[in-house]
């Protein structure tokens, strides 16, 4: 999201005039990969984005906001680079910190090339074809890492001119993508500054997925003014549905120079529909857009009204993020090895000291402000395998829980119940899931004793 357009006069393109149906992906992919339309983890669980975009290429030095986005629910980051051409070249090395930081803090990393938003249209953009250079120079940085990585190849390729070419370059971008042996989920950006007014990704989705040999793409839509209808968004994606064809909503706002969007739309429909979508975006927006900003100066803190309504809302991360299932097990300190599931009488170099059997909890304020605090518990099961979960708390000072998610929760005035969902009762020896909610608190907010019991 950079630059707004006029959608006046612009002529639509026909609608689909097939439906193209796909199913398992010809080649099974190291990590996520793509069938029926929808995206998949290593582990074979279905994964729904729930997250938002971070200006990591403008703003290095903030790399507290990788465990700031995940402390607020997020699942997903996606992450701004430049190849060099139009800002400072995000080297291999920076690269493979920026994966580091998303895997310490169990975030999956969409990363994308910035440089070619506009193409055609803005002056100093690059081609597709650049940025697979780019990609193809730090291959170092992402090999190994698809269980965690997506590869979005170019952000907005082209503006509101010359975009004709768009299936052709994407087609051709993913394929050297996969001669240069890449084999991550890719994903890929409308044109029209990624808005595609002109329906020119909508309607030629089908071969540009055809094109890629592992079958392993999927498509970004971004959501401003041209989607202020509700009409607008679900005839939308729904045509991507009935074709059978990944699509996140990449980013989107809640209101913008060129138009309104309907967010409350586009949060409601992808929960519905199992789409996802990443909103635009952290902190440090400039040009007109501050108002985008979902915290101030990058201080999780300071939610803007943008932030409450993207976190906190309706339909909103917190309330629908499920963390994907290949961080079972792991620890969310960037600083402890993501193999080790640690206690705190673990010592920094070894391995933790299982319980004997069934399993233990432990209760964590992540965050807290005046009136309200985030919780989080921890799950981790003893010396054998589990099926199931339930953990049980009492406040003492009159807190209480407005809303949860990775977990059930329920309770009988100041106790409270917290059982597994299907994705997550399931544990092996020593491992570990986390469950998460918002409270309210009033004088003093004094952690709780947490007892578990395994089923």
């Amino acid at each position: 999201m950079k630059k707004m357009l006029s959608v006046a006069g612009a002529a639509l393109l026909t609608v689909l005039a097939a439906v193209f149906a796909f199913g398992q992906p010809a080649h099974a992919a190291a990590g996520f990969s793509v069938a029926g339309g929808k995206l998949y983890d290593a582990n074979g669980t279905e994964f729904v984005m729930r997250g938002v975009n971070h200006a990591h290429t403008w703003y290095p030095q903030q790399t507290s906001s990788f465990a700031n986005i995940k402390a607020l629910g997020a699942n997903t980051v996606r992450v701004v680079l430049a190849s060099g051409d139009r800002w400072t070249k995000n080297s291999a090395a920076d690269v493979a910190n920026v994966i580091s930081l998303c895997k310490a803090n169990r975030l999956i990393c969409v990363l994308e090339v910035h440089d070619t938003t506009g193409y055609g249209e803005q002056s100093g953009a690059i081609t597709l074809d650049r940025a697979v250079d780019y990609w193809l120079s730090i291959a170092s940085a992402l090999q190994g890492q698809e269980k965690y990585v997506i590869v979005n190849i170019g952000n907005e390729p082209y503006g509101n001119q010359g975009y004709g070419t768009w299936a052709t370059d994407t087609a051709n971008a993913v394929k050297r993508l996969r001669a240069g042996g890449l084999t991550h989920t890719i994903m890929v950006d409308a044109p029209n500054w990624g808005q595609d007014w002109s329906f020119t990704m909508r309607d030629n989705a089908g071969s540009v997925f055809a094109a890629d040999p592992q079958k392993n793409t999927v498509f970004s839509i971004h959501m401003y003014g041209v989607f202020d209808t509700a009409a607008e968004i679900t005839d939308y994606l729904g045509r991507f549905r009935t074709a059978g064809l990944p699509v996140v909503v990449g980013e989107f706002g809640f209101n913008h120079s060129d138009g309104n969007p309907d967010e409350d739309t586009i949060l409601a429909y992808s929960q519905a529909n199992g789409i996802g979508y990443l909103g635009w975006s952290w902190s440090g927006n400039g040009g007109g857009v501050e108002y985008l900003d979902m915290v101030t100066n990058f201080d999780p803190n300071q939610l803007t009204s943008w932030g409450q309504r993207i976190f906190n809302g309706a339909n909103g991360i917190r309330a629908t993020a499920r963390e994907a299932s290949v961080f079972a097990g792991t620890s969310p300190s960037p600083t402890t090895s993501p193999t080790i599931s640690p206690s705190p009488t673990t010592s920094p170099t070894g391995g933790p000291t299982p319980p004997p059997a069934g399993c233990t909890a432990g209760y964590t304020i992540v965050n807290s402000w005046q009136g309200g605090f985030q919780g989080e518990v921890r799950v981790t099961a003893g010396a054998a395998a589990i099926t199931g979960w339930t953990t049980k708390w009492t406040f003492a000072n009159g807190q209480t829980v407005s809303q949860s998610w990775n977990a059930t929760v329920s309770n009988s005035g100041s106790a409270y119940t917290a059982r597994n969902v299907d994705y997550n009762g399931r544990l092996g020896a020593g491992a570990s899931t986390s469950f998460g909610f918002i409270g309210s608190w009033n004088g003093s907010n004094a952690v709780p004793a947490v007892t578990c019991t395994a089923s």
